[in-house]
């Protein structure tokens, strides 16, 4: 049984992800800003951290993160939310969480990403879009030089529509969609292979499942 703690438990793919943790027999803990949010996580199973990680600090989330064997990091600011909070959000958010992990001794870090954002910015692109690709390129990039054991997954567009359970995952794959419940259904898969440690890998739809994939890839690098 592995116990994982779950940064931005009240979005969309964590919520899934929960599901699909509980299916598989696995703990976990859903740190997530107020007391509402947290109900989602006690009624699928989980336990519930209240904590705001655009305030609360490393020693705060350290001790929230004790005892999980994996973190994962599946927090975003929202489409609504402006520049500032993709920021304090996505980058920021992310950051502390590492540094959390690494004072709560948790090794295994999984990150929940976005497809194409170490690919250059178009002049004329949006500034809130803009504020978002970089906070999550420059959260990988922290990432990738903290020592901690990372995957990081890149999905495609995200939709609400049920999982199909295949995918099309690799180092760059071509631009297009996936549900949140596939995602999750990867996210979970990745965590105890230790064979998908250290590598960025973009993921949509596609016709493979999702065990396969992982295991191909890993296979193949």
């Amino acid at each position: 049984m592995t116990r994982v703690v779950i940064v931005g438990a009240h979005g969309k793919v964590a919520q899934q992800l929960m599901r699909v943790l509980y299916d598989n027999g696995d703990d976990f803990v859903g740190i997530v800003r107020n007391e509402e949010h947290a109900d989602d996580v006690y009624r699928l199973g989980g336990e519930g951290v209240l904590l705001d990680i655009e305030k609360a600090t490393p020693e705060q989330l350290s001790t929230a993160f004790a005892g999980s064997d994996a973190v994962v990091f599946a927090a975003g600011a929202g489409a609504g939310s402006g520049i500032e909070r993709k920021r304090t959000v996505d980058y920021e958010g992310s950051v502390k969480s590492m540094q959390g992990a690494v004072l709560a001794g948790i090794r295994r870090f999984v990150q929940v990403s976005a497809w194409g954002v170490d690919a250059p910015l178009p002049d004329d692109t949006e500034p809130v879009w803009r504020a978002y690709v970089e906070a999550k390129r420059d959260a990988d990039a922290v990432l990738r030089e903290s020592g901690l054991d990372w995957t990081i997954l890149r999905p495609g567009g995200l939709t609400t529509e049920e999982g199909t359970g295949l995918v099309t995952i690799g180092d760059s794959v071509e631009r297009g969609s996936i549900p949140r419940e596939d995602v999750a259904r990867l996210i979970s898969a990745c965590i105890d292979e230790p064979g998908t440690i250290g590598h960025v890998w973009e993921a949509v739809s596609g016709s493979t499942p999702i065990d396969d994939a992982v295991r191909a890839l890993v296979a193949s690098s």
